[in-house]
């Protein structure tokens, strides 16, 4: 588990939670889980050194002076984080995770080295496309979590997802 992979969500090949959903198989108030990623500190460091290159992403001497007050991952990293497990959570939309825009994109508390990360993603709404009848869309609220059960991220998406072909 400590090696940066997610455990597999409790999923078996061949039951409905495997396989992929069309539009037709959610529904509002449906919650889907993730496996689990460990957060490393030379990851945070590696990341944030191509991506955010900033202090209290990089060095934890820097970082006890900040906001952060240690060695914080960048958003974006675990915007990354949480992309990885959601692809391979319980809630595979057939076609993949596509994703049509945010309504919200919040991080509420910072990730630090050590923290294990999981989602739970709760659909919000699902509604069919009006200008593309072989489509809709789903609202999808995942909250990243973190070991003690805190939101380190909490985003709204809207995912495109396929209808079930006729």
């Amino acid at each position: 588990m400590g090696d940066g992979r997610p455990d597999r969500p409790n999923c078996r090949a061949g039951t409905q939670e495997m396989r992929e959903r069309y539009l037709e198989d959610f529904a509002a108030g449906q919650i889907f889980g993730s496996g689990r990623l460990v957060i490393d500190k030379e990851r945070i460091k590696s990341f944030a050194a191509e991506f955010d290159p900033q202090p209290f992403h990089l060095d934890e001497n820097a970082a006890e002076d900040t906001i952060f007050r240690g060695l914080a991952a960048s958003g974006w990293h675990t915007a990354a984080v949480t992309m990885r497990l959601l692809v391979e959570s319980e809630i595979k939309p057939a076609g993949g995770i596509v994703g049509a825009g945010f309504d919200e994109f919040r991080w509420p508390r910072p990730v630090r080295p050590g923290d294990e990360l999981r989602l739970e993603s709760e659909v919000l709404e699902v509604r069919p496309s009006k200008s593309r009848p072989e489509q809709g869309l789903i609202k999808v609220r995942t909250t990243t979590l973190n070991q003690n059960g805190d939101a380190v991220q909490v985003l709204i998406a809207n995912l495109m997802v396929p209808r079930r072909p006729a």
